[in-house]
C-alpha cells in the first residue's frame, strides 16, 4: 500500500505560533517601538506628497502624484488562522487588500509576500495557499505582478498592495467630527471562533461563516470615500474593534461611545465566549489600552472580550454625519454587507466609554 495514502492530513496551524491578524505585536509594545522613530515627525515637511505616512497609525500609506491621483500603498501577512491552504491564501489576500479599501482607494495591482518551511510543507500545499490568493486579487480585477519569497520556519503569506485614490477623498483614521455615528461593516468574533476551531470545537456551519466573512472583500470602501459625510474610516484588524476605533478617537481628539448590545456577532459567539475560547491577542489588547476605556457597570469579562477580539479580515468602521447613516448603509448593503450597523457615536472629549 502506498504511505502516502496513509499520512495524516497537514494542518497549517501546527506550524505557527499564532494565527491571523492575532499574530500582530500588542499595540502598546508597538508604540514603544516607533515612539522614537526619528523621521515620523518630520515626514510632511520633508516630503509634501506624502499624504498619510505613519503618524496615526492609519491603514496604508498615501503619495499624491497629481491633484486627481494618489497611490495607496500597503503590506499585510501573517501564520496561517486555519488549515486549508486555498482559504488561508484567500483569507491573508482579502486581509491585505482591505487596507486600500480603507483608504478609500481602488486596488492596481498586488505583489506576493511568501514564506514557507521548505521541505516540511510539500509544494503542492504552498501551491495552493498561492492559488487562493490569486483567485481573491482575480475577483478584485487586479494581478499578482510580483513578489518575494524566502525559506522560512512558519507558513507566512500575504500581499503588497497597490491601489489608486482622488487625493481630495482619502479617508484617514482622523478627521472624525464630534455628533458622528459609528457604522461597523462585518460582525465581530474572528479570533473567538479562531480559538474554538484550534479545540474543534467550531461548528460546520460556523467554520463557513468564519470563510464567508474573512474572505469578502471590502469593496464598499471606495463608495464610500466618494460621500462628504463620511469623515472618517478604518478596519478592523489585530487591534480588536476597541483598538482600532482608539485610533479613530485619538487622531480625532474626540471621544467614543459604543452600546454592547448594538454590535453584530457572528452565530455562537457570545457562547464560545463565555466558555472561555478567547485568544491571548484578546488579552494582550486589553492590557494594552484598558486604561483608556470606561466599561459600564455590569460587562463581564467574557463581553470585554467581544471588544478586543482580533480579527482577521475584519468589517470597515466609519465615522459619519448621522444626516448620511441611511446613505452609508445603503452603500454596505449594495456591497452585500447585510449586517453593517450602528454601534455608537463621537462626541466631545478623550475618553471611550461603553455601556451596556
Amino acid at each position: 500500500m502506498n504511505d502516502t495514502l496513509l499520512a495524516p492530513p497537514i494542518r497549517l496551524t501546527q506550524f505557527s505560533h499564532g494565527g491571523g491578524c492575532g499574530c500582530k505585536i500588542a499595540p502598546s509594545v508597538l508604540r514603544e517601538i516607533l515612539s522614537d522613530t526619528p523621521f515620523a515627525s518630520h515626514l510632511a515637511a520633508a516630503y509634501p506628497d506624502l499624504l498619510v505616512g505613519i503618524e496615526h497609525g492609519d491603514d496604508a500609506a498615501v503619495y499624491r502624484l497629481n491633484d486627481e491621483q494618489a497611490i495607496v500603498a500597503t503590506t499585510d501577512f501573517f501564520m496561517p488562522i486555519v488549515d486549508d491552504p486555498y482559504e488561508f491564501g484567500r483569507i491573508a489576500a482579502t486581509n491585505a487588500l482591505s487596507d486600500v479599501y480603507a483608504m478609500g482607494g481602488r486596488p492596481l495591482f498586488a505583489l506576493a509576500i511568501v514564506g514557507m518551511p521548505i521541505g516540511k510543507l510539500p509544494n503542492s500545499v504552498i501551491r495552493q495557499i498561492l492559488a487562493g490568493g490569486e483567485s481573491v486579487c482575480k475577483a478584485a480585477g487586479i494581478p499578482i505582478a510580483g513578489g518575494h519569497s524566502i525559506d522560512a520556519p512558519e507558513p507566512i503569506y500575504g500581499l503588497v498592495g497597490i491601489g489608486v485614490v482622488n487625493p481630495r477623498k482619502v479617508k484617514q483614521n482622523g478627521g472624525g467630527q464630534a455628533g458622528d455615528l459609528l457604522i461597523l461593516g462585518k460582525p465581530l468574533g474572528v479570533g473567538i471562533y479562531s480559538a474554538a476551531l484550534k479545540k474543534g470545537l467550531l461548528s460546520a456551519d460556523q467554520y463557513a461563516v468564519m470563510i464567508a466573512a474573512t474572505t469578502q472583500l471590502n469593496t464598499a470602501g471606495a463608495d464610500l470615500a466618494e460621500m462628504e459625510g463620511v469623515h472618517a474610516m478604518t478596519d478592523i484588524t489585530g487591534f480588536g474593534l476597541l483598538g482600532h476605533l482608539l485610533e479613530i478617537t485619538r487622531a480625532s481628539q474626540l471621544s467614543a461611545r459604543v452600546e454592547l448590545a448594538r454590535l453584530p456577532l457572528f452565530p455562537g459567539v457570545g457562547e464560545l465566549a463565555r466558555g472561555g475560547h478567547i485568544t491571548g491577542a484578546s488579552e494582550r489588547n486589553w492590557a494594552s489600552y484598558g486604561s483608556e476605556v470606561n466599561l459600564a457597570d455590569g460587562i463581564a469579562d467574557w463581553q470585554c472580550a467581544l471588544l478586543t477580539d482580533p480579527q482577521t479580515s475584519g468589517g470597515l468602521l466609519v465615522s459619519c454625519a448621522p444626516e448620511s447613516r441611511e446613505a452609508v448603509l445603503e452603500i454596505f448593503s449594495r456591497h452585500g454587507f447585510a449586517q453593517a450597523t450602528e454601534i455608537g457615536r463621537l462626541d466631545a472629549g478623550s475618553q471611550v466609554s461603553i455601556g451596556a
